[in-house]
């Protein structure tokens, strides 16, 4: 249980590792080197990097790193309306430069669009006409041949 600004939350308890750990990757925002710090470890990079991940695939510890965000964004008053509107006054000012500010106002746009999830690309992969769809494949062992007997 933790209280954070007067809020309580009801995370079951962690080992202080885990916590380090959640605490160090809301910090740092790299999942290997929260878990090389929070466990000490000298490990090999694909061994830190699998051990990182399951770590955050662990209930407890992605509820805690949410928690943690959420902490973060209510101290700062951000929410995604902010930070959008942030965003559009940026690519504003940059587009209303004495001389305009072309690649100021593409990373604010796409900033915009990747908080409001739209920065995904989307490969259909049907033609227009319909004539063209993904093939499904089965594949089917040979089944086994059956034993014979010598008369």
């Amino acid at each position: 249980m933790y209280i954070f600004w007067g809020y309580l939350y009801m995370t079951k308890k962690l080992t202080q590792k885990q916590e380090n750990f959640a605490r160090l990757f809301v910090e740092l925002g790299n999942q290997s080197e929260a878990y090389r710090q929070a466990y000490e470890t000298k490990a090999g990079h694909e061994t830190v990097n699998v051990n990182a991940c399951k770590l955050l695939k662990n209930t407890n510890v992605a509820q805690r790193v949410a928690e943690l965000r959420e902490n973060i964004a209510m101290k700062h008053n951000v929410t995604v309306d902010s930070l959008l509107q942030e965003l559009e006054e940026a690519r504003v000012i940059a587009s209303t430069c004495e001389t305009p500010q072309s690649s100021a106002m593409i990373a604010a746009t796409m900033g915009k669009a990747k908080l409001c999830g739209l920065d995904k690309q989307v490969i259909d992969h049907t033609s227009s006409d319909g004539s063209m769809k993904p093939s499904i494949i089965q594949i089917v062992a040979p089944s086994e041949p059956s034993a014979q007997s010598d008369d």
